[in-house]
């Protein structure tokens, strides 16, 4: 098998430092890439330039101590505004409810969300799914009602493999909750 060229220096330093998450400095970044420590400052500089005279998104910039990249500060309301949007406001404590009814009752429809839960339902559905939560799996054959589950995406975000590492509901059920289970038939 043919040896490959190495990348060149400015490639290997993009490549290393878009995926560091805190500021890596000239001598580590040297020490990684063999090359004499002055070449790789040299070469930083130098790409930090080039983002900035081209305008782009984001700089390289040399803060605490080492080189990182940072988005452009025209840019940041964008950036603030694209993560913010869904990807980081919390549940609700009617979302989280509705989740777990639909995490340990899957499939179910969304009129046996609501029978659990004891409350309409169909807004934090719809909630649900908008954000990749929850996902369609079928229809009921004897309703035709939509039936829901949980999504891959869930499963990533709770850092599970399978609905199988679900804990137990059991510990956190009431006593009497086959009471309750046959008031609300």
């Amino acid at each position: 098998m043919a040896e490959q060229a190495a990348p060149d220096l400015k490639a290997a330093l993009e490549a290393i430092l878009i995926v560091v998450d805190e500021p890596v400095n000239a001598v580590t970044l040297a020490q990684v890439l063999e090359r004499p420590t002055h070449e790789v400052e040299t070469a930083l500089r130098e790409l930090a330039a080039e983002y900035s005279g081209h305008g782009r998104g984001f700089d390289l910039r040399d803060v605490a101590g080492g080189w990182r990249f940072y988005t452009r500060a025209d840019c940041a309301q964008l950036v603030e505004r694209f993560v913010r949007d869904g990807q980081q406001a919390r549940l609700t404590q009617a979302a989280l409810e509705t989740l777990a009814v639909v995490a340990y009752r899957q499939p179910v429809s969304r009129a046996r969300v609501a029978a659990v839960r004891g409350v309409n339902s169909d807004g934090v559905m719809r909630t649900l799914v908008a954000r990749g939560l929850v996902e369609e799996a079928g229809t009921d054959p004897e309703s035709q009602a939509v039936l829901y589950r949980t999504s891959s995406y869930f499963l990533e975000r709770l850092g599970l493999k399978s609905l199988d590492e679900l804990p137990e509901l059991a510990p956190f059920l009431p006593d009497d909750v086959e009471n309750l289970e046959e008031t609300t038939k």
